[in-house]
């Protein structure tokens, strides 16, 4: 924003309300001679683009102050993790300072301010940015019209009297409690600093001692605010550890490996699991899991009806179909939910984990387990799927992929399990031993699946550019977010239900922008698949998220590789060559 500045010439104030009284009453549009810097004395204000009518999307705007008059001192951003958690901060307090500031001053939009408002998550975003040299802001506004004239005084009293008044109550160091800043920039530090610590301690997740896991809805993901029992490891598996900021933590370390979580129906489960899976990010102070880390390639897995699925190597889990299709380059535009839990799996390996997470409750029944009369009742040779309990130890053994699997119902998967974790009553048991003695009286008898599963280099999945369009009608580019689970990708329809590691709408919006700029610069027809989104990410961990947005038009968070490919995979028009191992 500094740079970008420093290439503006500087209005004044008096240069601004000059120019409004010029346009009074005159048509929307001129309100775009508006446009540009103005230097409102502790802040620049940059009306960057107008808005062409009341009613469209409101204009954007971004402010930039210089530390002088910010204010933060150096240990506020003096990490890129403390950085980040305090622009978390200043970013939920912009927000609500806006929804209660602004109000309507005329038609349409007129009189908004506003911006995304963060969720539990600290994600990097390009909302609200926290450096040396300052802080920046990005937000929109409703310039104030009637009907659709310019309301010149209304939009004085936004500009230089609502807009400054947020930023003041949010942007400056004077404006919060100091405690709960170095809060902010300290918990985000440590738990970034404890999730980097996990492959060398042998670890795939950690959960501390008091955290609080039941959120309040399955739509409101604050903290469940009475009658939560907070966790407590069993001490078979407890570790403690000093963050960096001093404090001292205990909890339960999962080990790699294939993990368990069994226990009662409605005795939390699911919640731990839902807590692991969202442990890829950090949490802000309050929220309970603030020190639930997991691996940070960690992936969901699920089974997705009626996906399509491009060129996948299903083959480790389905072959020898009926129809005498190919499974090593499976194709379809309506995947069973065997089949699409199969290609989840591939597709997460393709990009990498190192960890796979999985709900029963979420899995096909017949793709996790087959029990021996199974087995017998209809032999090998006749059913195509290898369930992914004959595979779920080779992909640790051979791939160093390990697994926690939430069952309830098949003590089958005693015999390849590591740990065995209990719940009951929310309270947590290390049953390992338990379940290996259960195992050795009651065999399952099981006939096994052969070992040989994965292709060792995998098949390449190279995307073909022409079948990858973010073109609509006259526009080349048309990428819009539809909630956080939907992606509009030019005419094409991306739905992200099943990516539940999604976390936020500013996400799904960065990657519809990855996906353009992915066919931009490296969809060539001859990269694959994760070439393409490790160049992407490679790009924006060097250059930001703007290299995705270049103009600031866009409140955009971070994503991870995993959920980026998730989204190409999900894209119905996309048709790939596959080619085989060299």
């Amino acid at each position: 924003m500094a740079a970008r500045i420093a290439t503006e010439t500087l209005r004044t104030v008096e240069d601004l309300r000059r120019r409004l009284a010029r346009i009074d009453g005159r048509g929307y549009k001129a309100y775009k001679t508006l446009q540009g810097a103005y230097d409102l004395g502790d802040f620049v204000l940059h009306l960057v683009h107008v808005q062409g009518d009341p009613f469209a999307t409101p204009s954007r705007v971004h402010v930039w102050i210089p530390q002088r008059h910010a204010g933060f001192p150096e240990w506020s951003y003096g990490s890129e993790a403390r950085a980040v958690g305090v622009a978390h901060l200043l970013a939920r307090t912009f927000a609500e300072k806006a929804r209660r500031i602004s109000r309507p001053r005329g038609s349409g939009h007129s009189g908004r301010i506003e911006m995304d408002r963060p969720g539990q998550e600290v994600l990097p975003r390009t909302a609200v940015r926290l450096m040396a040299e300052g802080v920046e802001a990005r937000f929109s506004i409703g310039l104030p019209a009637h009907g659709r004239r310019i309301a010149a005084d209304e939009a004085r009293a936004l500009l230089l009297e609502d807009v400054p008044r947020v930023v003041r109550e949010s942007l400056r160091f004077a404006a919060y409690d100091p405690e709960t800043v170095r809060t902010f920039a300290e918990v985000n530090e440590d738990a970034t600093w404890l999730r980097a610590q996990l492959p060398a301690w042998g670890l795939v997740a950690f959960v501390a001692d008091g955290a609080c896991l039941p959120r309040r809805s399955g739509v409101d993901e604050r903290p469940l605010e009475t009658g939560a029992v907070l966790f407590a490891s069993p001490p078979s598996l407890r570790r403690e550890v000093v963050l960096p900021s001093g404090r001292r933590l205990t909890g339960m370390g999962i080990p790699a490996g294939v993990t368990l979580i069994v226990g009662g129906g409605y005795h939390g489960k699911s919640t731990l699991l839902r807590a692991l899976e969202r442990g890829v990010y950090n949490h802000e102070p309050g929220d309970g899991r603030e020190f639930v880390v997991t691996v940070p390639d960690a992936v969901k897995v699920r089974a997705e009806d009626g996906r399509s699925v491009a060129g996948v190597d299903l083959s480790p889990f389905i072959r020898n179909l009926p129809s005498g299709i190919d499974t090593r380059t499976f194709s379809t535009a309506n995947a069973s939910g065997s089949t699409s839990q199969a290609a989840a799996i591939q597709e997460a390996l393709e990009v990498g984990t190192s960890l796979l997470l999985i709900d029963e409750d979420t899995a096909a029944t017949n793709f996790m387990v087959r029990d021996r009369r199974m087995q017998r009742l209809v032999p090998g040779a006749q059913e195509p799927i290898t369930p992914f309990i004959d595979r779920v130890r080779q992909l640790y053994e051979t791939r160093g992929v390990s697994t926690i699997l939430v069952v309830g119902s098949s003590g089958d998967f005693f015999d390849v399990a590591d740990t065995v974790i209990k719940l009951h009553e929310y309270r947590v048991e290390d049953v390992t031993d338990a379940a290996r003695e259960i195992a050795r009286q009651l065999p399952s008898e099981r006939m096994p699946a052969p070992d040989d599963p994965f292709r060792d280099p995998p098949v390449r999945r190279v995307p073909d550019p022409t079948s990858v369009s973010p073109q609509k009608g006259k526009r080349a580019t048309y990428v819009r977010a539809r909630g956080r689970e939907t992606l509009q990708l030019g005419t094409a329809v991306i739905d992200l239900r099943a990516v539940e590691q999604l976390v936020h709408v500013a996400q799904t919006r960065a990657i519809g922008q990855a996906l353009a700029y992915a066919l931009r610069r490296y969809m060539d027809g001859r990269r694959t698949v994760p070439e393409i989104i490790a160049a992407v990410m490679e790009d924006i961990a060097r250059e930001g998220l703007d290299v995705l947005d270049p103009k600031g038009l866009l409140d955009l968070a971070g994503f991870r590789a995993q959920e980026l490919a998730a989204a190409l995979n999900r894209l119905r028009t996309l048709r790939v060559r596959v080619e085989s191992p060299v």
